[in-house]
């Protein structure tokens, strides 16, 4: 191996490490930003026996744990796939839309939406941690999604 090849092999190393989760800001309403701010604030430091990792930007509407990790983002918009009469998992009076062929593929990360509570919440859980974490996900949150956001509707249960 080059010298040049043994200097860089410390600065591969480290950036093949994780480091803090990015999280989309996006544009929030002030009432959208105060919501997401208390839903953070609320979340636990472990889910599912992960810890809560950092996230990028500091402040971010949500959080991340365990690595891959587990992403929580609040202020989120309408998710792929959605629209009326679309199927849903309702834990603890929240719906959450799982789009089509994420649900039954376990080979596949799976991202769950309360897309009927204002603002919404997106949980993007990587394949790895699937199908366990979407229960222990949905069941953490979904008291937490209840007293923070409004719910502005239900999904046709069928």
């Amino acid at each position: 191996m080059t010298r040049a090849a043994l200097l860089l092999l410390p600065l591969l190393l480290v950036s093949a490490c994780g480091g803090p989760v990015q999280i989309d800001a996006g544009d929030l309403s002030d009432a959208d930003a105060k919501a997401c701010a208390a839903f953070v604030d609320e979340l636990p430091e472990t889910l599912d026996d992960l810890d809560r990792v950092d996230v990028q930007p500091a402040g971010a509407p949500g959080a991340a744990y365990g690595d891959p990790a587990i992403v929580i983002t609040c202020g989120v918009g309408q998710p792929d796939g959605y629209h009326a009469g679309a199927s849903c998992e309702s834990v603890a009076g929240v719906d959450w839309f799982v789009p089509d062929g994420e649900y039954t593929d376990h080979a596949i990360d799976v991202t769950l939406t309360s897309a009927w509570s204002r603002p919404r919440v997106e949980v993007q859980i990587p394949k790895d941690y699937w199908p366990e974490a979407t229960a222990a996900a949905t069941g953490v949150l979904s008291p937490i999604v209840e007293k923070h956001m409004e719910t502005v509707g239900h999904c046709q249960r069928l």
